[in-house]
């Protein structure tokens, strides 16, 4: 009889709270509440096209900084919106926000743990900033791009200009590299693989002017040549920096194309491999 009266003790208490959580939900609530969600993501998209229009039109310096603001205002819109819906349908007192934030807590704890990870990874990625709007980086085998941040993942443009969404929870279990953190330039690294008894001297000043000569260098950063001795070759590795990340591409093949050029008109060889076994072909052959 007690465990009959204790039962329905916790019923009626559970719907007090919930009569007192909530308030009359109306027509008008509704439309108020879908007229704000309409609006929120309208403007939402309006300030993603905005940004994306201005950067492009802004000195390249500026770019960046401007593509880099659009998470700051979508967190401002979800904030405000999620408090005006709150306040539409709660009664958000002292006591009812504790039992609302315990409910919401535990309920999406196990209805919806990896998105709600990935929320949570979100906002910290969002403080710590390990990759921005604009930024060139690697997560796990995908590179490419920033070129949206969620409230879920991130979406990169790859260099075959595919388009790819890595939820933001990646974080907390995949290595992130980003070769420009932010800023405009990133370092490209051209190799150049040639036979053992090339000139190393004539190599790299043929790959310095590549470098220098080449319209997208960026000439206020370092360029350097270094060099590895690799059983089956002589390994050349030309590290410069394009004017913008987004060229590094058509950088790196404008380099190889000028070194090419170079290698062909001075005799400098490229290795032959024999049937698969790592040995240099005596004889000369050009690329």
């Amino acid at each position: 009889m007690s465990i009959s009266t204790s039962l329905f003790a916790q019923s009626l208490d559970t719907k007090g709270v919930a009569a007192e959580l909530f308030t009359e939900i109306t027509a008008n609530k509704i439309f108020k509440a879908l007229i704000s969600i309409f609006i929120a993501y309208a403007i939402s998209i309006s300030i993603q096209s905005f940004v994306n229009w201005l950067s492009e039109r802004v000195p390249r310096l500026f770019r960046l900084t401007i593509k880099q603001s659009v998470p700051f205002w979508r967190g401002l819109i979800l904030i405000i919106t999620v408090v005006y819906l709150l306040n539409l349908f709660l009664n958000l007192s002292e006591s009812n926000l504790l039992a609302l934030t315990g409910t919401i807590a535990v309920g999406l704890g196990f209805a919806f743990k990896d998105y709600v990870s990935s929320i949570i990874a979100g906002v910290v990625t969002l403080f710590e900033a390990p990759y921005r709007v604009g930024d060139r980086i690697q997560i796990g085998e995908h590179y490419g791009e920033v070129i949206g941040y969620g409230l879920r993942g991130v979406r990169l443009q790859t260099p075959d200009d595919s388009t790819v969404t890595i939820p933001h929870n990646k974080v907390w279990t995949e290595p992130i590299s980003n070769a420009n953190s932010g800023q405009l330039e990133a370092q490209v690294v051209t190799q150049f693989y040639l036979n053992h008894h090339v000139d190393c001297d004539q190599v790299i000043r043929i790959l310095y002017q590549a470098a220098y000569s080449s319209r997208y260098t960026q000439l206020k950063l370092p360029i350097v040549v270094v060099m590895e001795e690799l059983t089956w070759c002589t390994h050349f590795k030309l590290r410069s920096y394009p004017m913008d990340a987004r060229d590094e591409f058509i950088y790196q093949t404008d380099l190889m194309r000028r070194a090419k050029q170079a290698f062909a008109k001075h005799g400098i060889f490229y290795p032959i491999l024999n049937k698969g076994n790592p040995q240099i072909n005596s004889e000369n052959h050009q690329y």
